[in-house]
């Protein structure tokens, strides 16, 4: 493979940047324009070191700076590589990339460093999968299941189910094959067994992947209430910086506003609606159709009730629409006489009394968040897929083995259910990596940022 170049950190200014370069000419590319300060020349470092001097090109100096050197196997793509750390200004920047490429480095492709780790064998494809996880981590939870995948703990999983089958498949055509030789039947139960044990494993996996959803791309939530029970200020309250118009006039807040939250460690995507009731304003009950719609569309529902208030005929309505399992009913105004009570919402499990304007009660919610979406159980060991196309290769996977297992029962030929396998673990094998396509590597590596 050809050497190549790229910045590692984000574009625009800042205190350092970092220019990899990475391949058989790294090292020769890098000693061409840095000149370490003292006797020692770059092609004499040693891997996992690093050397203080200057970047020049064209005999002219463009930076001070540090070179890291890393040597094969032992660094992130398993070639040698160069880091070159300099000042984080643009032109700088710039000027040091193109030192790079004039001398002998080619511009590196979205995500090509991560590409050449799992060509070289220095990740698995789902471990390269969950390292842009881990960039667009936008919570705790959301970094943790990246955390996960790139320790390995799906591919050991989808590994361990695969080469039972594969041993399977390699015992049934050895027997198929070779029927003169003496060489034992699968026996029916054993078949069974290894059968029974990938279908329970993935549908264990599947199951956990609208949770992974969930801690990839957030909570899409809907703050939902008559007009001027807090919504607005609850919003606020927990993005902490005041982003909806709180004001005493009902009907404020007339469209959509949304903006993002970490809460209890996940994101929320919140979208304060208008309040729902009946209007005559035309513009209002634009609003009101809009925060219905968001209502039926959404993962979580924050429903606000004034709790210095009786319940009103239109929060009974409200209160039918809700969806109660995964509904957090809101009692906001604490901080003024109470006129309701948990007791007057029977039917809801998570009821948490607040005061979004004095900033009480975040606690409260986060614990109701962490039960509905069993937040504390992540630390289970259980396994989160990264995107769309492990979960199609699993869905698929699980689809060809049940198909087998049911044919088995019904007393099919063995040849016909081997068929069945052969799919379901090729399947497998596509997912974790081992057996995939040029045409799907290069779709995982084309969402990667260049540099990385």
């Amino acid at each position: 493979m050809s050497t190549v170049c790229a910045v590692s950190t984000p574009q625009g200014a800042g205190g350092i940047s970092v220019i990899r370069i990475s391949g058989g000419d790294a090292i020769a590319v890098a000693e061409r324009i840095f000149k370490p300060f003292g006797n020692k020349q770059v092609s004499e470092m040693a891997g996992h070191t690093c050397v203080y001097g200057k970047v020049v090109s064209d005999g002219e100096t463009i930076d001070d700076a540090l070179l890291t050197v890393f040597r094969a196997p032992k660094s992130y793509t398993g070639e040698d590589t160069a880091e070159i750390s300099c000042h984080g200004g643009i032109y700088v920047t710039k000027a040091v990339l193109r030192a790079c490429l004039k001398n002998g480095a080619q511009p590196a492709l979205a995500g090509e460093f991560t590409k050449r780790a799992f060509l070289n064998g220095k990740l698995s494809l789902t471990q390269a999968e969950s390292v842009i996880e881990t960039i667009n981590a936008g919570g705790r939870q959301s970094l943790k299941s990246a955390n996960l995948t790139r320790e390995g703990r799906l591919f050991r999983q989808i590994k361990s189910v695969s080469d039972e089958l594969v041993t399977l498949l390699s015992q049934l055509a050895a027997w198929n094959d070779y029927p003169d030789e003496d060489i034992p039947a699968v026996e029916q139960s054993a078949l069974e067994n290894t059968l029974d044990k990938a279908v329970s494993t993935l549908k264990d996996i599947i199951t956990n992947y609208d949770r992974g959803r969930i801690f990839r791309n957030g909570i899409d939530t809907a703050i939902v209430g008559k007009p001027n029970v807090g919504k607005s200020t609850l919003m606020n309250m927990l993005l902490g910086y005041e982003r909806s118009i709180v004001t005493d006039i009902a009907g404020t807040t007339r469209d959509i506003v949304e903006e993002s939250a970490v809460v209890g460690g996940v994101t929320l995507r919140q979208s304060d609606t208008a309040g729902i009731h009946e209007t005559g304003d035309t513009v209002e009950s634009i609003g009101v159709g809009k925060a219905r719609e968001k209502l039926s569309q959404a993962d979580l529902t924050l429903a606000v009730f004034d709790s210095s208030q009786a319940l009103t005929q239109e929060d009974k309505e409200l209160l039918d629409l809700l969806p109660r399992e995964k509904t957090v009913i809101i009692l906001n105004k604490t901080d003024l006489s109470p006129a309701l009570k948990e007791c007057d919402f029977s039917g809801f499990s998570y009821v948490v009394s607040i005061s979004a304007k004095n900033d009480e009660g975040l606690p409260e919610i986060e614990n109701a968040l962490s039960e509905i979406f069993r937040l504390g159980s992540f630390d289970d060991g259980g396994v989160i897929f990264a995107n769309e196309r492990q979960k199609l290769c699993a869905d698929n996977s699980l689809s060809y083995l049940s198909e087998a297992r049911q044919a088995l029962a019904f007393g099919e030929t063995l040849d016909a259910v081997t068929i069945m396998i052969d799919k379901g673990t090729d399947y497998l094998l596509e997912l974790s990596g081992e057996k995939v396509t040029e045409a799907v590597v290069d779709k995982v590596f084309e969402s990667f940022c260049v540099g990385k």
